[in-house]
This record gives structure tokens, C-alpha cells and sequence, in this order.
């Protein structure tokens, strides 16, 4: 009894003791947060940091909302002008056109995964701590290497052209952008538009659509509808072109061996439709990846086009 007794307050006293080195770990993790903080607000009101705690041009003092409240993060404030980029680092020539530049250009050779604070650091030949002065976390600089890859839109076909016309354009020309840069299509979503470039584009759609007589809201809809399909087609297409590279083989070689697969494991009395589809030959032949996403667009833009049929009847 007394052996069970003393046992119990052994690992009483050693948990007592956890619970105490956990609480010192948080403590001294929030002290050197808080010191962190205080220098960088130190560096910014005297003109060394990056001008979040400063007064800078297009900035108030405190890091506040600029033009009336936008609490956006102050690298995005940068990417608009209404804040001066850090011209003054820790290290000189360090700027965030840098930063932003060699994310890009790891993101494109090794993809999204390989992008880390620590990494750019080290393709930059600088610390990691030094970045945090232009970028305030590895999320905000995905939002500002989507906006340096993304880059303006194009030109919209000419005044007067149809609204399908100008739309299809807009998606063809979407898509380019995520074929150029797959590694697009893993950025997470963070929000709706934020910078330049991208309130860029979604102005283009929104002009594209602009005498179809639908509201607002309508408009809004068909936009993001567009813009999924553009983005979903994407990911699947990137996505079978990554097995087929894996595969060694030709695209055809690989979708023939998936139908002769497919032919010996479905059962046609438990999978008629399939086999009916198999026998048809349809898989034994690769689409060009822009035949499938002309055919999906056309439709979604016929479906639009009911849609605007039917408000223009209605009013």
C-alpha cells in the first residue's frame, strides 16, 4: 500500500513538474514575441523597419487602416502603393520584389512545397528573421507570388463584342496563366481579390459581362462560375499530364492500357453502362486537353446564355 502510495506521488510530482515546463515554454515563447514586436515597432517609428509601426507614405502610425480601414496586411498595402516598400533592411538590396521574385522562381522549379520563409532566405543569401521585415508569414507571400505570376489581364475583344465572346476569352487566357504557372492552382485560397492584378481580372470578367441585362449578383455568380471551371479544368488536366509523365509512355499508350484494364475488371451484368462506354472505343483515344475544356466551356456558356435569355424576356 505504502509502495502504490509512493509511486503515485512520484508521477504526481514529475507531472506537476511537466505541467510547470510547459507553462515556462509558453512564457518565455510570448517574451521573445513580444520583444520581436517592440523592435520591429521600434525600427518602424524610426524609419528603420518596414513601416508597419510607422507613419510611412499612405500609412498612419500603428500600422492602421489606410483610407479608411482596410486592415490589410502591409505587404499588400505595398503591392497597391499606397505604402512604401521596405527600402532599408537588415541586409543592402534585400527588397520584396526579391523576395517575391525568388519564391516565384522556386515555386516554379521545384513547386509550392519547396517554398518556405527559410528557404528564400537561403536563395536570397540572407537570414530568415530578415524577411519578416517585407513579409509577415509564408500566406502572405503566396498571395503576393500569385499576384507576380498572375499579372495583368489582357485586353478584352473590342467594344461591342458579345458577351460570350469576351468571356470565353477571358477564361482561355485564365487558364494560360495556370498552365504556365501549375503551381498556382496549390495556393490556397486566402480570400476574395486583394491585389492589383487580381482585382485586375475580375474587373475584365465583370466588363465582359456588362450589357447582358443580368444584375449584380448574377453577374457575380456566373464569374466565380467561370472561374472554378477554369481552375478545376486545370488541376485535372495538370494532375493526369503528372501520371502520364510518371508513366513514361505516350498519353494513348497510357489511356488504352487503362481501358484494357478497365475491360477485364468491370463485369458487364454489374457495369452495362461502363462496358457499352468501353466498347465504344472512347477511351482507347487521349483528347487534347484544350478539346475538353473548349467542350466544357461552351456549355457552361450556353447555360448562361438561357440565363440571359430569360431575364432579357422577363424584363
Amino acid at each position: 500500500m505504502r509502495v502504490a502510495r509512493a509511486v503515485h506521488a512520484v508521477r504526481l510530482v514529475r507531472a506537476v513538474r511537466a505541467v510547470r515546463l510547459v507553462r515556462a515554454v509558453r512564457v518565455l515563447r510570448d517574451g521573445a514575441y513580444e520583444v520581436r514586436r517592440r523592435r520591429v515597432m521600434a525600427d518602424g517609428a524610426s524609419g528603420r523597419g518596414d513601416g508597419r509601426a510607422g507613419a510611412g507614405a499612405g500609412g498612419p502610425a500603428g500600422g492602421g487602416p489606410v483610407g479608411g480601414g482596410s486592415f490589410l496586411p502591409p505587404a499588400i498595402e505595398a503591392a497597391w502603393g499606397v505604402r512604401e516598400r521596405p527600402s532599408k533592411g537588415p541586409r543592402p538590396g534585400l527588397t520584396l520584389d526579391r523576395i517575391v521574385g525568388a519564391a516565384v522562381s522556386l515555386a516554379s522549379a521545384e513547386g509550392l512545397d519547396a517554398v518556405s520563409m527559410g528557404r528564400v532566405a537561403k536563395e536570397l543569401g540572407v537570414s530568415t528573421m530578415s524577411l519578416y521585415r517585407y513579409v509577415s508569414a509564408k500566406s502572405e507571400l503566396y498571395v503576393l507570388m500569385q499576384e507576380a505570376a498572375t499579372g495583368a489581364p489582357p485586353e478584352l475583344p473590342p467594344p461591342g463584342t458579345d458577351w460570350r465572346e469576351a468571356l470565353a476569352a477571358w477564361a482561355w487566357a485564365m487558364r494560360e496563366v495556370y498552365h504556365r504557372n501549375l503551381w498556382l492552382l496549390r495556393v490556397p485560397v486566402a480570400g476574395p481579390p486583394a491585389t492589383p492584378n487580381m482585382v485586375a481580372w475580375w474587373e475584365k470578367a465583370l466588363a465582359a459581362l456588362e450589357g447582358t441585362g443580368l444584375d449584380e449578383g448574377a453577374v457575380l455568380s456566373v464569374t466565380l462560375l467561370v472561374a472554378g471551371y477554369v481552375k478545376n479544368e486545370a488541376v485535372l488536366t495538370a494532375d493526369l499530364a503528372a501520371v502520364v509523365a510518371a508513366s513514361d509512355d505516350p498519353p494513348q499508350e497510357v489511356m488504352a492500357r487503362y481501358a484494357r484494364t478497365l475491360r477485364r475488371l468491370a463485369d458487364p451484368e454489374e457495369y452495362p453502362r461502363v462496358t457499352h462506354m468501353l466498347r465504344s472505343g472512347v477511351l482507347d483515344v487521349a483528347d487534347e486537353p484544350e478539346d475538353e475544356f473548349r467542350f466544357g466551356l461552351d456549355r457552361i456558356l450556353d447555360g448562361v446564355a438561357v440565363l440571359v435569355a430569360g431575364r432579357g424576356a422577363a424584363s
